[in-house]
């Protein structure tokens, strides 16, 4: 049985965590996959290649702030340099940006803005608009991982964030090979992938949610396919 990690201070009333294992369900049961999770606060990981070892895969799950950036942060880091699947929802795409800034263009002080707005590289700022309990309609770019995975199709998702990146720095990311392959309406960034990597994703959307009208969605499918393995 594949284990993955489900990175994240969790909390029942958080609408994210609540949808999170039935999205899970919904995907093992169209694949007939053979999988099971395990909760990993971010204050626990003070070792993640140690503590996640045993781990197919890590979702860096939504309700961020979180309890320890750097746990966070580590375990992001963890699967992107082990190739294991990788999926960030909201904080999770989020953080998976301030790790690769950190670790992989040089940014060493990367940070955000909502838990130190006085950092001077700040690659996750306020959004102009919030999008607490909004949705919207998501492009993806042509011949993206993503867009494969919706089938060249569009989709209307959900969010509950106030926090996005910094296109200051998007030339930086996309130098050190990050793509940025989702978009809205106004053609602002909603997600992310690394083209070298089998799978890591991340989206300022929250595809979870869509469990919460008992649908499976999509990227939840294709990201439990990745963790099944050959």
């Amino acid at each position: 049985m594949r284990r993955l990690a489900l990175v994240g201070d969790y909390h029942p009333e958080v609408i994210a965590h609540q949808a999170i294992p039935r999205a899970l369900e919904l995907a093992w049961n169209n694949l007939g996959a053979d999988l099971a999770w395990d909760w990993i606060g971010t204050d626990a990981i003070t070792d993640a290649p140690r503590q996640l070892a045993g781990h197919a895969g890590v979702w860096c799950v939504p309700a961020s702030p979180y309890k320890n950036m750097n746990g966070a942060l580590a375990a992001i880091r963890f699967a992107r340099e082990t190739k294991r699947p990788f999926l960030g929802t909201c904080g999770g795409f989020q953080h998976a940006l301030i790790e690769f800034a950190r670790n992989v263009i040089g940014v060493n002080a990367a940070d955000h803005a909502e838990t130190n707005p006085a950092a001077a590289d700040l690659v996750v700022t306020p959004l102009a608009c919030s999008l607490v309990g909004q949705q919207g309609e998501i492009s993806f770019t042509a011949g993206s991982q993503l867009d494969a995975i919706f089938q060249g199709q569009r989709a209307r998702e959900g969010y509950h964030c106030n926090y996005g990146p910094n296109t200051a720095y998007r030339a930086r990311f996309e130098s050190a090979g990050l793509r940025f392959t989702g978009f809205d309406a106004e053609n602002q960034i909603r997600a992310l992938e690394l083209p070298r990597h089998p799978f890591f994703i991340g989206t300022l959307f929250q595809p979870e949610r869509s469990a919460l009208e008992n649908r499976c969605h999509p990227l939840i499918e294709a990201f439990v396919q990745q963790l099944s393995g050959p």
